[in-house]
């Protein structure tokens, strides 16, 4: 056998450079259709139809439907989708991964690209230091494009030639003459391929490479397709390992269609692969069978591949979608809720769907900002019921407000570091930029807010140990001033839940006026009760103090709403420096 290990490794070098390629040309395009890939996402809550239209375009932009799934596993786990959702999503991806093995058999194997791939890289490459965003994008792209095919070269290049190698194919060969049992061997190759490289589409390249070369029959490359339909499932469900219940559904539907399509798919293989040779005969001007030894059928065989893996999946989606109850309910049957807190949505899984598309990640964690809000409302009821519920059920309030203020530091801290791999990993436009900037003010405001609601919950504490019990006109107060804070609060999740050229700060400033002139008339109001004698110097220090921290409450939420419409101080002090 004429192949040693350096050829080998040259052979792990050039996947390598095809890897690379794939992501460089990846990366790019999703930053050139950042925004198409949001107004994208919005079809997918219409209805199953146009969530299939949906996942195929999304993987069409982004070259990857290990990106496609990995994002709705996500996206499900913070609640931007359902489950029910994102199956449709989940459906069309498969449709649009077949695009990557059109483009590999079409240049690829077709025509010589590799000198057409190493001017394009010159022709873009002094464009990757030019000072517009848009324009060094696309030229990422071009050049990810071009190292792509160079890789696809160096792979063809690289595999062991058969003629000089027959001990090689006699290998290969000896797994061939089991029947079924041999095809079964070869979905199960194509499977662990694709966990190897961790790419379907690198997956689907080697397979036409081998297919290409002679290493394998058009029948096995056909087998090696379906194994990597299943393998490609795997990115999505190491994803959902630490989401919620709902990303983990997702993740299973994954799956489980795409075994459920293998099945049927195997049953008839046999005449499904003899009409994709008849319709590339009836196509073609040399009329060589794609089951044939001979070396000229080659390039239509990988043609003939690339229409398997597109027809399959088409067919699939087609057969399979009427069945979408009946899989969803096999499903949650396989994946029940098992605790109270199972389909709770956490913001500490959020790390397991980074996006390469500086949009797509922002859009989760604005999403995870408003779970913030939403925590923040519910410390504001529960101090409402420290205040003015039983006695009895104080301590619950207590330990409620206790938990959630521990909850809102990790928020905090999990999502300023998401942002933080935002900033680093996607390399974020000037918009993205400035909208990272904003959330990390609004990050710090509601951690704020959460620590205050905190702090007056413990003066409280402390005034129910000295059997301190507030008068009927303080509660009264009080109570005025909990609810102007709630006016606000509420219009602040609202702000908190669009983007910033539809935030109006009127009403925000509104409520936290109202805000301040309440805290003026009380704080007049007590210092007259206090000369009269009517409580406790003791009790008017409490009073007094949660009077203020209510008020910078509202201080914090007003700033939240401004960083919402884009004019947080933090943004408008990095801006200055950066001036």
């Amino acid at each position: 056998m004429n192949y040693g290990f350096f050829d080998f490794l040259q052979l792990i070098g050039s996947l390598g450079v095809f890897l690379f390629g794939m992501k460089i040309f990846s990366d790019g395009l999703q930053r050139i259709a950042g925004g198409k890939l949001r107004a994208i996402l919005k079809g997918m809550t219409k209805n199953r139809t146009l969530g299939v239209v949906t996942g195929f375009s999304t993987t069409a932009i982004t070259q990857s439907s290990s990106t496609t799934t990995v994002m709705v596993v996500s996206f499900v786990n913070a609640g931007l989708l359902t489950f029910i959702e994102s199956t449709g999503v989940i459906m069309g991806a498969n449709i649009g991964t077949t695009i990557t093995a059109w483009m590999v058999s079409l240049f690829g194997f077709k025509f010589q690209i590799t000198p057409l791939a190493i001017a394009m890289i010159g022709i873009f490459f002094p464009f990757l230091f030019a000072g517009n965003t848009k324009l060094k994008n696309i030229a990422e792209a071009m050049i990810g494009f071009g190292i792509l095919f160079i890789g696809l070269e160096f792979i063809k290049d690289s595999v062991p030639d058969i003629a000089e190698n027959p001990e090689l194919f006699e290998f290969l060969n000896s797994f061939t003459d089991f029947g079924f049992a041999s095809t079964i061997i070869f979905v199960l190759v194509g499977t662990v391929l694709t966990l190897v490289t961790q790419s379907s589409s690198a997956a689907t390249a080697i397979t036409l490479v081998m297919l290409a070369q002679g290493w394998i029959t058009f029948p096995i490359a056909a087998a090696m397709i379906l194994g990597e339909n299943i393998g490609t499932t795997v990115t999505a469900n190491i994803a959902a390992i630490v989401g919620n219940v709902y990303a983990k559904r997702a993740a299973r539907f994954h799956l489980i269609f795409n075994v459920i399509g293998v099945i049927w798919m195997l049953i008839v293989m046999v005449p499904f692969l003899k009409g994709i040779d008849h319709i590339m005969m009836y196509f073609s001007a040399d009329a060589i069978s794609v089951f044939s030894d001979d070396p000229a059928a080659r390039p239509n065989a990988t043609l003939a591949l690339s229409l398997f893996h597109t027809s399959f999946n088409v067919l699939n989606v087609i057969i399979l979608f009427a069945f979408v109850p009946q899989i969803i309910r096999l499903v949650e049957k396989i994946q029940p809720i098992k605790t109270e807190g199972d389909d709770r949505f956490k913001l500490q899984y959020i790390s397991s769907g980074l996006l390469s598309s500086p949009e797509m990640s922002l859009n989760q964690a604005q999403k995870e900002i408003e779970l913030f809000s939403t925590i923040i409302e519910k410390m504001h009821y529960s101090f409402t019921g420290l205040l003015f519920k039983k006695q009895k059920k104080q301590n619950k309030f207590l330990k409620k407000l206790e938990e959630r203020e521990k909850l809102t530091d990790t928020l905090e801290i999990e999502i300023a570091e998401y942002l933080t791999r935002i900033s680093e990993d996607s390399k974020p436009g000037e918009k993205a930029t400035r909208r990272i900037r904003n959330m990390y003010s609004m990050l710090n405001d509601l951690e704020r807010i959460g620590d205050l609601y905190f702090q007056i919950s413990k003066i409280v504490e402390r005034m129910m140990d000295e059997n301190i019990e507030l008068p009927p006109e303080a509660l009264e107060e009080l109570k005025e001033m909990l609810n102007n804070v709630h006016d606000a609060l509420d219009i602040m999740k609202e702000n908190v839940s669009l983007s910033p050229e539809k935030v109006d700060l009127n009403k925000a400033f509104e409520a936290e006026q109202k805000i301040n002139k309440a805290r003026e008339r009380i704080r007049t109001s007590h210092y007259a009760r206090l000369e009269n004698g009517s409580y406790s110097v003791r009790f008017g220090i409490y009073f007094f103090d949660i009077l203020n921290r209510l008020e910078k409450i509202g201080d914090h939420i007003i700033n939240v709403s401004e960083a919402c419409k884009g004019k947080s101080l933090i943004a408008k002090g990095i801006e200055e420096v950066d001036r």
